[in-house]
C-alpha cells in the first residue's frame, strides 16, 4: 500500500523533451518546498534512477530556468523500466533516498512506469510532457503549443520559397503516430493536403490529380503537410515530381519542434499541472495524472488514462479539407 505521510518528493522527466518541461519542475520544487517538503530531482528520467542520480534541489536551482527549452534535468529512455526486475529496483532507490512521493512529467510511456512504481508502494503523479497531444485523458499536454508554432513559422517559410520556385513541398512534421500536429500546422498554415495517420486511406493519385488541376488554375505552389507517422516524405517527392513534372521537394522539420523558448501558454499551464501534482502528493494520492478538460485542471487514474484512445476529431478534420479547397 503507498504510503500517505508525504516529507520528500522527487521530481523526473521521462521520455522525449517538451518545451515547458522546466516550467513544470520549477514549480514542482517551489510548491514543494514551500508547503515544508524536501524536493529531490532526478537526473535523465528512469535510467538516472536506477543510476542513483539523484540531487537535493532548491528554490535558486530553478531560478532563471521558466523560459528555457528542453528539461535542466534532461530526460532518456529507458528498457530496464519495463522490466519487472527494474521497477523493483527503482522502488527501492525510491525508498533508500526517502522519495515516497514522485512527480513524472513525460508521456504515456513515463506513466506506464509511474503506475509500476505505485504498485510497488511510491505515491506517484504523472503531469502530461509531450508535444505529441497524444494523451486521450488531457485536452492539453505541456510542449505541444510551442511545438506547433515552431512548426507553423517554419512551413510559412517553406511556402514562401516554394511560390517563388513554383514547387510543390511536402513538409514532414513530428507527432509519432498522432497527427495533432500535422492537423493543426496543416489549417493553420493554408495546406493544400494534410495527410494523417489516423487516416490510412490517402490515394497518391488523388493527390496527383489535384496538384495537376491546381496547375491548371494558376496557382504557383502546393503544400502538403505529412504526419511523422505516415512519413517516406523523400520518396512521395520524388514520385509526386515524376507523376506531375511539378518540381517537389521534401522537408523534414524535425527535432528544432521539441527546442525553444516555451510559449506563455506552455509556462502558464505546466507551472499549475506542476503544483497540482504536488498537491495531490500531500493529499496522499496515487496513480494519478494531472489533465487539463473543459476549462479545469483536473486528475484521473492512470490506469483510466492509459485505457483511453484518442482520436482525431472528425469536424476538424472535414474543415481542414474544406478549407483547403
Amino acid at each position: 500500500m503507498a504510503q500517505k505521510i508525504i516529507r520528500t518528493i522527487g521530481v523526473l522527466t521521462s521520455g522525449g523533451d517538451a518545451p515547458g518541461m522546466n516550467a513544470a519542475i520549477r514549480a514542482v520544487v517551489r510548491t514543494g518546498l514551500g508547503k515544508g517538503l524536501k524536493v529531490r530531482g532526478i537526473r535523465k528520467g528512469y535510467q538516472g534512477l536506477l543510476n542513483e542520480e539523484i540531487i537535493d534541489l532548491s528554490a535558486r536551482d530553478v531560478s532563471d530556468t521558466i523560459q528555457r527549452g528542453g528539461t535542466i534535468l534532461q530526460t532518456a529512455r529507458c528498457d530496464e523500466m519495463r522490466t519487472e526486475d527494474g521497477q523493483q529496483k527503482a522502488a527501492a532507490i525510491c525508498k533508500k533516498y526517502g522519495i515516497d512521493g514522485l512527480v513524472v512529467i513525460g508521456g504515456d510511456g513515463s506513466f506506464a512506469g509511474a503506475q509500476k512504481l505505485a504498485n510497488l508502494g511510491v505515491n506517484t503523479v504523472g503531469v502530461p510532457g509531450t508535444i505529441d497531444l497524444d494523451i486521450d485523458c488531457t485536452e492539453y499536454t505541456i510542449g505541444f503549443d510551442t511545438a506547433v508554432n515552431t512548426a507553423m513559422e517554419a512551413i510559412d517559410k517553406v511556402r514562401d520559397t516554394s511560390t517563388s520556385h513554383e514547387r510543390c513541398s511536402i513538409i514532414e512534421v513530428m507527432g509519432r503516430d498522432a497527427g495533432y500536429l500535422a492537423l493543426w500546422c496543416g489549417i493553420a498554415n493554408g495546406a493544400e493536403r494534410i495527410l494523417l495517420p489516423e487516416e490510412h486511406d490517402y490515394n497518391e493519385e488523388i493527390i496527383v490529380k489535384d496538384i495537376q488541376e491546381n496547375r491548371r488554375r494558376g496557382k504557383k505552389n502546393y503544400i502538403i503537410i505529412n504526419a511523422e507517422g505516415i512519413g517516406d516524405s523523400i520518396n512521395m517527392a520524388k514520385r509526386i515530381e515524376e507523376a506531375t513534372g511539378m518540381e517537389t521537394r521534401a522537408t523534414i522539420i524535425g527535432h528544432m519542434q521539441r527546442g525553444g523558448s516555451p510559449t506563455c501558454k506552455d509556462r502558464v499551464y505546466a507551472s499549475i499541472m506542476g503544483a497540482m501534482a504536488v498537491d495531490l502528493l500531500i493529499a496522499g494520492k496515487t496513480n494519478r495524472v494531472v489533465g487539463y478538460r473543459h476549462g479545469q485542471y483536473v486528475d484521473f487514474d492512470i490506469d483510466e488514462a492509459l485505457g483511453m484512445k484518442k482520436e482525431i476529431p472528425p469536424y476538424q478534420y472535414d474543415i481542414a479539407k474544406l478549407l483547403a479547397l
